[in-house]
């Protein structure tokens, strides 16, 4: 409720307009002009232009929401960042501790409830004080100070520095529109709505705003638990946030503070047992510093740059990037996201035992993220690099999970991809059954030679790709043991992993059903989304394309789920301070591939596992898997799943992407050839078999009986030692070459 005026404040009457006048009069022309005479001399048109001007003053003042900190937070509900340009979050009066509201009243506004807005006495007080020559006094009410907070916070927030006026800069005009703008408020505001706002905007030094981030940074509690020394000290650091700062002049701040203790004695706030104990209270401060940004994030710190670039880069949340960051930092906004904080600590953890942050002298890149089957969920996103590391370790903005771009060409702060190996080769084999054939025809992997103008079908562009050792400069087809050329089931050369087979196969196919599986499943080059994978070069279905692991992880997700495609999504509600919910982008699951496909690409690598490429990190779950290794072993990778669960492992050179990882130091130890079982693997099987039984590790469906025609003749190798060294290959030409059918090197490994 509006408090009621006296007559003699009220400015809608005469004589409230002229005592105001002579308030006004003399801080204008005495108090803020400098004091220079010991009177003002005012004729009648002196006092006719000042009342003139005066009423000229806007007198209503719009008080929009103060900037308020948002936060990130993790699908648990806890936090993983906040961002802000003023540290505040706003809290109602009952809220807010008694104490601290009869302290910043007792040392700012003992006649706080009594006033319209202004003091009378108090200006007159300080005229007479300044005409005595007793200096400057005090003489804003809090409403007063309110309105002189809201404006200038409102001008930083918009940085507007050049507008903000503080002090002496003040002109007779500023002071003069603070005053009418004060008794404007409070006709408009009760003087609780006013003192909350007070308290929820004005500066408790060190860059909180508000007293729920000082009572937070100061002490680590809540507003309303504030005691009496701890609020008497937070009243006191208002008139001065640097003289009376706690931190830096913890002397001055209690002197300050047994100060606002007396005034609280004089007013009857308080007793003289309570005030007695108050000054005798030892400072106590317990300083919880403030975290801004994804740098100073609780976890996750590349997903939590990842959701900022969603936030920044997408129209709903505002119509530029300039107004969608204001939102972030100033809309006090609580982001509820995907993220499992247990899934991702168990990824962190895992780069300990491979690429720790402290020991990587080589800059390996290392790289876990998980996404959940049926909903897209981002359920873990971590990497071996800190955005701001310490001195001497590997800093890097560069998230190397993601696109570089999302598909309106905004960057979304990725590496782009890395060339992915023989992990593409199960779309091939999804294409493979999809038309018609089954999981164990034969394919003839024996054929090394793919001459110049072998006929591969592509109905949507131009497929090429010589392997050929009577072509100068190039070289038949290889696999990685010499003794794997002869006909198999499609299902055996994809759980060996063999490039003959899947080559074979594609000649059998046409490209752009199989780049529109790739399609189907989510696949895209990581540095445009809007760009399928490229398959005009034959040596693509070996794994020379970059994709993020990201991507690599939905497209299994798609197996994993039956055929079903979901948009990973990382951001599941966003709602500002008075609850108002923003939208929210969508996964958009939809059957992308039919199930039974998909029956038949599980069924085959869950035997990767078993007698494959993989069998040396098998699960203690239902699972499959695919490991890829590119030429030289630049990038390696595994990607595999459980029902509930998918999950990318990289390890790679970011930084130079034709760097071998042969040779460099990881696990603590230089091997001559890294393939990718043996670090991305390790570290999916360690990280998989923590986590997945955390999520559905049940049974995947089998593929209907007419997929699964007799198991051919040949025999699967067993994982003996003779087999133990078989590597999935790939052949793949040098990146300069990528876009010229050039002959093709055989030897090269997956």
């Amino acid at each position: 409720m509006t408090a009621k005026k006296h007559p003699i404040f009220d400015t809608a009457t005469t004589l409230g307009k002229f005592v105001l006048f002579l308030g006004v009069s003399a801080i204008c022309g005495v108090l803020v002009a400098g004091l220079m005479t010991p009177a003002v001399a005012l004729t009648g048109s002196t006092a006719t232009s000042s009342i003139d001007f005066f009423d000229q003053i806007p007198a209503e003042m719009t008080v929009g929401a103060p900037a308020q900190s948002s936060k990130i937070l993790a699908s648990d509900g806890s936090e993983l960042a906040s961002f802000y340009n003023q540290n505040r979050t706003t809290v109602k009066l009952a809220d807010i501790s008694p104490f601290m509201k009869n302290a910043i009243i007792a040392i700012e506004d003992a006649r706080y409830y009594k006033h319209g807005g202004i003091d009378t006495k108090g200006l007159m007080r300080a005229v007479a004080s300044m005409v005595r020559g007793g200096g400057r006094q005090g003489a804003s009410t809090i409403t007063q100070q309110y309105v002189n907070n809201v404006i200038i916070q409102t001008y930083a927030a918009n940085g507007e520095f050049d507008k903000i006026k503080l002090g002496g800069d003040k002109k007779i005009g500023d002071k003069v529109r603070e005053i009418k703008l004060a008794i404007a408020m409070e006709k408009k505001y009760s003087k609780d709505d006013i003192l909350q706002g007070y308290l929820n905007w004005v500066l408790f030094a060190n860059g909180n705003y508000g007293v729920e981030a000082a009572a937070s940074y100061y002490f680590g509690v809540h507003a309303k638990d504030l005691t009496l020394p701890q609020a008497a000290l937070l009243a006191g650091v208002v008139n001065s946030p640097t003289v009376y700062d706690p931190v830096v002049n913890p002397d001055n701040a209690v002197s300050r503070r047994n100060m606002v203790l007396a005034n609280m004695l004089d007013q009857k706030m308080i007793d003289q047992k309570q005030y007695d104990a108050a000054v005798k209270t030892r400072i106590g401060l317990k300083i919880h510093p403030n975290q801004n940004g994804c740098t100073t994030a609780a976890r996750a710190e590349y997903f939590c740059d990842y959701v900022t670039n969603l936030i920044a880069n997408d129209p709903r949340y505002g119509k530029t990037k300039t107004d969608r960051v204001k939102l972030l930092e100033q809309g006090g906004l609580t982001i509820k996201t995907t993220l499992d904080p247990k899934l991702q600590d168990a990824a962190q953890a895992q780069f300990a035992n491979f690429t720790p942050m402290d020991n990587n002298p080589d800059r390996v890149g290392q790289a876990l993220v998980t996404v959940q089957p049926k909903t897209g969920k981002i359920l873990a996103m971590a990497q071996n690099t800190k955005l701001n590391a310490p001195k001497g370790q590997w800093s890097t903005d560069y998230n190397f999970t993601v696109d570089k771009f999302d598909k309106n060409g905004n960057s979304l702060g990725g590496s782009g991809g890395f060339d992915v190996g023989s992990t593409i080769k199960p779309f091939t084999y999804a294409e493979w059954l999809n038309s018609g054939h089954k999981i164990n025809d034969i394919v003839n992997a024996s054929v090394r030679k793919y001459p110049v103008g072998f006929p591969w079908r592509n109905s949507c562009g131009v497929s090429t790709g010589i392997y050929d050792n009577n072509y100068p400069g190039s070289k038949d087809l290889q696999n990685a043991e010499d003794g794997r050329y002869s006909p198999i089931s499609a299902h055996m050369g994809l759980v060996l992993s063999l490039n003959t087979a899947t080559v074979a196969e594609a000649a059998q196919l046409d490209m752009c059903n199989i780049q529109k599986m790739m399609t189907a499943a989510g696949i895209h080059l990581g540095a445009d989304p809007n760009k399928p994978y490229d398959l005009s070069n034959v040596s693509s279905l070996l794994g020379s394309g970059e994709v993020a692991p990201l991507t690599m992880a939905t497209a299994f997700a798609t197996f994993a789920s039956g055929g079903v495609h979901c948009d990973p999504i990382a951001l599941v509600s966003i709602t500002n301070s008075k609850g108002d919910k923003f939208p929210v982008p969508s996964a958009n699951c939809r059957q992308t591939v039919k199930p039974e496909v998909a029956a038949g690409v599980v069924h085959t690598l869950q035997q990767v596992l078993v007698n494959g490429s993989g069998w040396q990190i098998p699960l203690r779950y239902h699972a499959g898997a695919k490991t890829g290794t590119t030429n030289d072993s630049q990038q390696t990778w595994t990607t595999g799943f459980t029902k509930g669960l998918v999950t990318s492992s990289w390890v790679g050179s970011p930084d130079n992407k034709n760097r071998s990882n042969n040779n460099l130091l990881i696990a603590g130890q230089r091997i001559p050839y890294v393939d990718g079982a043996t670090y991305a693997g390790k570290a999916w099987q360690g990280y998989m078999n923590a986590i997945a039984g955390n999520y559905d590790t049940g049974a995947f469906p089998e593929p209907p009986s007419s997929m699964l025609n007799p198991v051919a003749a040949t025999p699967p190798p067993s994982a003996t030692k003779d087999t133990k060294d078989t590597k999935d290959t790939k052949n793949t030409p040098d990146k300069k070459d990528t876009k010229t059918p050039a002959p093709k090197d055989p030897k090269k490994k997956d």
